[in-house]
């Protein structure tokens, strides 16, 4: 009896995890907001990493993270490496391609809570009443991803974080005009 049960339990195991394999890897989230402001005056704070404390909902969730930047300040090749105990996990963001007031193309290295490559795309985009302002991610969350997919809505979670930058972002923007 306990043997049939075993071999119920491990057919079971083996039905999910083909499951889980049959599941699209690859990822794109994104969410945006019109902030009342011209893409001149939005731009710095996407660019410039160091500027990020001031919006970032990551940044908010645990003002303690440790930050360390190299490279050239706010250029392509700005590196802000990152820590943190509360929510934001570890990694690394690299700023791979900026085109002045209309995008910002970062590398995010995710080294915990699992390890990630995505790609981070900030856009700006005029209105007649201001400006767009689009964050999105994209990668390959792998098997892992796959798997946490399954029991987490990782796109309503990250998402709404970019909601809330974008949110952010905006009262900062807006409440300086």
């Amino acid at each position: 009896m306990l043997m049939k049960a075993s071999l119920g339990v491990f057919a079971v195991l083996v039905s999910f995890l083909a499951y889980v394999s049959t599941r699209e890897g690859k990822f794109r989230y994104e969410r945006s907001g019109v902030i009342a402001a011209s893409p001149e005056d939005i731009y710095p704070y996407l660019f410039d990493l160091r500027k990020g404390a001031e919006w970032s909902p990551y940044e908010k969730a645990d003002p303690t993270m440790k930050k360390t930047f190299s490279g050239p300040e706010a250029q392509v090749g700005s590196v802000l490496e990152f820590d943190s105990d509360k929510g934001a996990g570890a990694g690394r963001l690299e700023v791979l391609k900026a085109v002045p007031n209309e995008l910002v193309e970062i590398k995010l290295t995710m080294t915990k809570p699992i390890r990630a490559d995505n790609v981070v795309e900030y856009r700006l985009t005029p209105e007649a009443d201001g400006t767009r302002f689009t964050w999105s991610m994209a990668g390959d969350g792998g098997f892992i991803g796959k798997l946490m997919n399954v029991f987490i809505d990782c796109e309503e979670m990250v998402a709404g974080q970019f909601s809330e930058g974008i949110d952010n972002l905006k009262a900062l923007i807006e409440a300086k005009k």
